[in-house]
């Protein structure tokens, strides 16, 4: 499971951005296993994002995960959701155990509406699971996690099927625990508007700029897209987006070493002026200021692999 970055790329993102890629013929692209399994950049302590989903079920260790500037503490179990973008790393962890699950948009593909529970689960990525007397989740999540790495590691026929009808499950059954945010209610084609108008903003980090930029990629009107996303969020087009802009732009203050006007460009502004006060309107203080008050953990990019079936570093 490559993981590389692509430092050298024009393109290539500030904060370490790791890929997935299962080699063939090893389908689906979905691989599980302990932060063991996967090496230490399972267990990174500097800011990075993926290009993929990311699941953990952390069932050990000490310390904290910092995921989109939300410092949570360990106090297992755990489970945590993770979607392509999210910027996270893990802060002075000890002993730390559990199972990590990775997957691209491909393994979605028979399941489509589990996107949009994925999403709902990205809102509140960190979940404390309910513990009986033995510290054992009594939500159960821990054994269908455990049912799900003994299909994985037995690939038997069908597995890949079983594995996403297990995820599905999952996911769920997640959505179901205290704390959970459940996905937008609502059915029809507004419903289904806000739907993918929540997912191409998070795919995009809000910088198509405006909400007809997102509208003309939707094939709807603007009017029409303000109306489904308004009655289906209570909440507007363009707040979503400034809200989408402003975090983006807070992972790139604190997640890497550019400049607030390459920032600023990063999130769609031409002119860093007025990103400045577009960031100060929506956050109260200036770009420089949430930066040294955050406390940038800068780090420089790095190549290694963590693929289960490759290389050790």
């Amino acid at each position: 499971m490559d993981t590389r970055t692509r430092a050298g790329s024009p393109a290539a993102d500030p904060v370490p951005l790791h890929r997935l890629g299962v080699p063939r013929p090893s389908v689906p692209p979905f691989a599980m296993g302990s932060f063991d399994v996967f090496g230490p950049d399972s267990r990174a302590g500097y800011p990075h994002r993926h290009t993929f989903y990311e699941i953990v079920h952390v069932t050990g260790g000490s310390g904290a995960h910092v995921v989109d500037l939300v410092r949570r503490p360990l106090d297992p179990p755990h489970l945590c959701f993770l979607l392509p973008g999210q910027v996270h790393y893990w802060e002075r962890v000890s002993g730390l155990r559990g199972v990590v699950m990775l997957f691209t948009e491909d393994f979605l593909l028979s399941r489509p509406a589990d996107r949009q529970l994925l999403r709902a689960l990205g809102e509140r990525p960190w979940l404390d699971l309910p513990r009986g007397p033995n510290g054992d989740d009594t939500a159960g999540l821990g054994r269908l996690v455990r049912a799900m790495g003994r299909e994985f590691t037995a690939k038997a026929d069908g597995y890949a099927s079983v594995l996403e009808a297990y995820l599905h499950i999952l996911l769920v059954r997640a959505l179901r625990l205290p704390g959970a945010t459940g996905p937008g209610p609502g059915t029809g084609r507004a419903a289904a508007v806000s739907r993918e108008f929540g997912l191409l903003l998070t795919a995009t980090t809000g910088a198509e700029r405006s909400v007809g930029a997102y509208a003309a990629r939707l094939g709807v009107s603007v009017g029409y897209l303000n109306e489904a996303v308004k009655q289906t969020t209570g909440r507007t087009p363009g707040e979503l987006v400034r809200a989408t802009r402003t975090l983006e732009a807070k992972r790139l203050l604190t997640g890497s070493a550019l400049t607030v006007g390459q920032v600023a460009r990063r999130v769609g502004f031409t002119d860093p002026a007025y990103f400045c006060r577009f960031f100060r309107r929506e956050t109260g203080v200036s770009p420089g200021d949430f930066r040294r008050t955050a406390g940038g953990n800068h780090h420089v990019h790095r190549t290694e692999s963590i693929d289960p079936d490759g290389p050790r570093p």
